[in-house]
């Protein structure tokens, strides 16, 4: 694991460049990301060609998270894992759940602790002491120097090494061209990097001049052994597999690459299609799912492709079932207001507007409840995440949202007995009834089309298609 003591230190660009050295040297290598964050794994799936895949220990629990960690693993494969925030951080900022060192007990990794060490000499050796320290199951077994320069590293690594007793492993030094900038959300996304894959590999070239990867792997070596899991499979709902079309372009990219794994798991066929550049949905489409990424920097091309719009408004005015998260809810209200404060058409299915709001709107994990039971069994939750800085003139009140740390909660999400439409971004392992319940709903509209009269373009919170009395596949909380 790639962890740190505090975000900012650099952990994206030393495991991208980890991730190329190992590639180029001919190493199996996948990779995961602990947390929430979608931007960073996209980076990673540049590297190495496959999809990343999300770790956390509060959306699933530790067995879940380990059988997760375990799932498709090959023997041979080097995993790594990237940390989030500092190595101690998690759930609230005062619980373990959710933490990089959480996630790394569960899975049994060693840790490789990488140290923003821009401006600092012997002030490491505290620093670094009182991580050390706190790691009660020692599972820090070495220390990367970013951004530190080749001489100050030989100076340095003798000293740290005799006063620390813990070996240090290389340095990275800064470079300016291999930057990563931000922007509201996080990270600006790797398709918007020029020469992206010239840098990693320049990032990969800079490692191998100051960084031993023999002992990286021995490092990775010393991980403890996890027994497998007993299997978890859901069944497909039947033979015919509904086709759910999947919004991905520019505009929405966020997707936890397990969430998808599970609508095929219940049967779905997923169809890729562009808000941006198609004219209309899929053909085939039995479901409709929306989610999240930067429609409000494209508003004025998503608006100005009326017949995508038209299409999903007519989606909607045949209950497909539809699921929509963040910026997926943004692209279907009346009006969404760019940065320049131009108030766009969207799809009109939620009569609304969104804009940028000043600061931060809402931050951090929930659990959401239904009101009503319809895409959750009765009495159960869903866990994910929210992240934004717009909001909505009327983010929905058909659901419940709480802070598990602080208890306080808000009503969110517009409901129907075939859509869910909010702002939260959900992780379905942490409830897959979920997953299941959508592909049984979009299995059950394309039997139900010769019956079906169209209705308006509109939210309609009665018209049922899922028999919330039934559920396929594993128990889980």
């Amino acid at each position: 694991m790639i962890a740190a003591p505090k975000s900012g230190s650099g952990k994206t660009m030393v495991t991208c460049a980890l991730l190329q050295a190992l590639k180029e040297e001919g190493r199996r290598v996948v990779s995961f990301k602990c947390g929430p964050d979608y931007i960073d794994p996209m980076f990673h799936e540049t590297v190495l060609g496959v999809p990343c895949r999300n770790l956390d220990t509060f959306f699933t629990g530790e067995k879940e998270t380990q059988a997760l960690f375990l799932r498709e693993r090959k023997e041979g494969e080097l995993a790594v894992l990237e940390g989030v925030m500092g190595l101690f951080d998690g759930l609230g900022g005062v619980r373990k759940e959710g933490s990089s060192y959480h996630l790394a007990q569960v899975t049994k990794t060693p840790i490789l602790l990488t140290v923003d060490a821009r401006g600092m000499g012997r002030s490491l050796i505290p620093l670094i002491a009182g991580f050390l320290s706190y790691d009660r199951e020692h599972l820090i077994r070495g220390i990367l120097l970013n951004r530190m320069g080749r001489s100050s590293y030989e100076t340095l690594k003798p000293l740290l090494e005799r006063e620390l007793s813990v070996p240090v492993l290389g340095c990275l030094p800064e470079k300016k061209e291999l930057r990563m900038e931000s922007r509201h959300l996080g990270l600006i996304l790797p398709g918007e990097l020029s020469d992206l894959k010239k840098q990693m590999k320049e990032a990969a070239a800079a490692l191998r001049e100051t960084v031993c990867l023999e002992e990286i792997l021995a490092l990775a070596q010393s991980a403890g052994e996890l027994s497998e899991p007993s299997a978890c499979v859901h069944p497909a709902l039947s033979d015919r597999r509904p086709v759910i079309a999947v919004a991905r372009d520019e505009a929405f990219c966020f997707y936890y690459e397990d969430n998808l794994r599970l609508l095929r798991e219940y049967g779905a066929k997923l169809r890729f299609f562009s808000p941006l550049h198609d004219s209309a949905l899929p053909a085939d489409a039995c479901g409709l799912l929306l989610g999240g990424g930067y429609p409000e920097l494209y508003a004025r091309v998503l608006s100005e492709n009326r017949s995508m719009l038209a299409s999903v408004r007519e989606a909607f005015g045949r209950r497909m079932p539809v699921v929509a998260e963040c910026g997926g809810f943004l692209y279907l209200h009346e009006t969404l207001t760019d940065e320049a404060g131009n108030a766009w058409p969207m799809a009109g299915v939620i009569p609304a507007s969104c804009s940028k709001r000043d600061r931060l709107v809402r931050f951090g994990y929930v659990e959401l409840s239904e009101k009503r039971s319809r895409f959750l069994p009765e009495g159960t939750r869903i866990r994910g995440h929210e992240f934004h800085y717009y909001d909505s003139s009327d983010n929905g009140a058909d659901c419940l949202a709480a802070k598990p740390v602080t208890g306080r909660s808000w009503p969110c999400v517009h409901e129907g007995d075939s859509f869910w439409l909010g702002f939260p971004h959900l992780y379905y392992p942490s409830n897959p009834a979920f997953a299941g319940r959508f592909v049984k709903m979009a299995e059950r509209f394309c039997g139900s089309q010769k019956k079906r009269k169209t209705a308006g373009p509109f939210l309609d919170k009665t018209e049922g298609l899922c028999d919330t009395k039934t559920d396929s596949g594993c128990e889980h909380t």
